[in-house]
């Protein structure tokens, strides 16, 4: 029998909730779950997907009623329909009837900017093809090798220890540092940067005067380039036909920045993890069953940076996996959920391996256009990492691990791993675990160095003999040129 469906205004059952005896965690008017008070999300969306489908109606702070997209092919309807779904919050009823508080918790994800992820029609035309175009200026053999130098450096600092947190002192600042490069402030990159950025997004009690602090040096890089642009993302932003504002130029600087920042350092650190747990699965990556962008790719279905996103809103009285959306109604959309639906994956241990139908990046016209860009400074960093470090491994038993989630998100807190210590290397050289040969301060081509003078007296000179005809030595054979392929891997890793 079909489940009767409910609207996440209305009434509902607690069928839900715990059985009886049990104190009932979570739950708010209706029966209906409460996100924020739910330790097992993933629990729950599967409790949820048998109970109402793959559309189902939750809670969110303050009992603010809100679906959640749990289908995969649900949430792609939602995000590819725009005629029926916006990204504007100001069509949405909880907020214009007053039940979302201006200090809502999830007001910072969830209020309209003038950014092109909230807009629609042709003016978010204008503001995505600034930000398409800038992306598209990018010099992807450039980025491999900014991001292979910063990898150099960061392994630098903890190579000699033979110990290192990977989330801390790796994950967390590799795609800052990259980032600030591409953006075109590399001096901005420090600790104090890292920690700004780490603490905005963890909406702490010093998030706003750290969001500060990242907008005042987005503010000076627009003003600069607004002088004098030069080949980064900014400059792009700032001379594009479109002729973005300062304000619109440093807003979208921001949305490329924090959501490329969290959702790498989450993916960078997902893999990490596996490759550490997972004996069969490191073993695939080490034997070459396995690529590391394939890896990537296989984290981004099993554990998706971003979660859920807020939000969408419905235009009008529509229908979506069998529920009826009202006008006014929000939806989250369910990137995690989604992802393992078992009308697309049924055997959730099967490789994904080639297959790029996640929902990790969103879809439709608000897709992540800055998807490559975490994605090469994954691939790129892990790979450098694993060659200076081919013998780390966990510091801690798998189950000590902790992550700090939020409905949004899951951010592993710590990754604790030993080594050999291993000296430094120089950042401009080609990561390896092996120490780097001294390079000759000359170059000798077909011939050895000249040997040093005898320091015993000279024997008396022999008789003179015969001039016999002498057959010059047959020359060297050069050393053969590398092969397409290895040429190709060197290019594409940005040596």
């Amino acid at each position: 029998m079909t489940p009767e469906r409910h609207s996440p205004t209305g009434t509902g059952d607690s069928l839900l909730g715990p059985p009886p005896g049990c104190p009932a965690h979570g739950l708010g008017p209706g029966g209906l779950h409460r996100l924020n008070e739910t330790e097992d999300l993933g629990e729950l969306y599967e409790r949820l997907r048998s109970r109402y489908g793959p559309v189902a109606p939750v809670l969110l702070h303050d009992d603010v009623p809100m679906w959640v997209v749990l289908g995969h092919a649900e949430n792609l309807h939602m995000v590819s329909a725009p005629a029926q779904f916006s990204r504007d919050s100001r069509i949405w009823t909880p907020l214009n009837e007053g039940m979302v508080k201006p200090d809502h918790p999830l007001m910072p994800h969830i209020a309209w900017q003038p950014i092109c992820s909230h807009a629609e029609g042709d003016e978010h035309k204008r503001l995505r093809g600034a930000v398409t175009g800038a992306m598209s200026t990018i010099d992807y053999r450039g980025l491999r090798r900014h991001i292979t130098r910063h990898t150099q450096r960061l392994v630098n600092r903890f190579c000699e220890e033979g110990r290192a947190d990977l989330v801390g002192m790796f994950a967390e600042h590799l795609p800052m540092g990259v980032m600030c490069e591409v953006l075109g402030m590399p001096d901005e990159y420090n600790d104090r940067m890292v920690e700004a950025a780490r603490d905005t997004l963890k909406g702490t009690d010093t998030a706003i005067a750290s969001h500060a602090y990242v907008m005042d040096a987005l503010e000076r890089l627009t003003a600069a380039r607004r002088t004098r642009p030069q080949d980064d993302i900014a400059s792009h932003l700032v001379t594009h036909p479109a002729g973005l504002t300062d304000d619109e130029v440093r807003e979208h600087l921001r949305l490329v920045l924090l959501a490329a920042y969290e959702a790498t350092v989450n993916l960078i650190g997902n893999v990490l993890r596996v490759v550490l747990t997972d004996p069969g699965f490191r073993a695939q990556l080490s034997g070459g069953q396995m690529t590391v962008p394939e890896a990537v790719e296989q984290s981004l279905w099993d554990e998706p940076p971003f979660s859920t996103v807020f939000a969408y809103f419905a235009k009008q009285d529509t229908e979506l996996g069998g529920q009826r959306i009202r006008a006014g109604d929000g939806l989250l959309l369910g990137i995690a959920p989604g992802n393992v639906d078992p009308r697309i994956r049924p055997d959730l241990d099967a490789s994904m391996q080639g297959n790029r139908s996640h929902l990790a990046f969103g879809g439709g016209p608000h897709e992540c256009p800055g998807q490559d860009i975490g994605r090469a400074i994954a691939d790129a960093g892990i790979d450098a990492l694993l060659m200076r470090l081919p013998d780390v491994r966990l510091d801690c038993e798998e189950d000590e691990l902790s992550w700090r989630s939020s409905i949004a998100s899951r951010h592993l807190v710590e990754l604790p791993v030993r080594f050999e210590p291993r000296p430094q290397q120089e950042v401009t050289q080609r990561p390896s675990h092996t120490d780097v040969p001294q390079q000759r301060a000359t170059w000798h081509i077909g011939t050895l160095p000249p040997e040093p003078a005898p320091t015993t007296p000279a024997p008396s000179p022999a008789p003179i003999q015969p001039t016999v005809p002498t057959v010059p030595a047959a020359p060297s054979e050069p050393a053969r040129p590398k092969g397409v392929w290895q040429r190709f891997l060197l290019w594409w890793r940005g040596y």
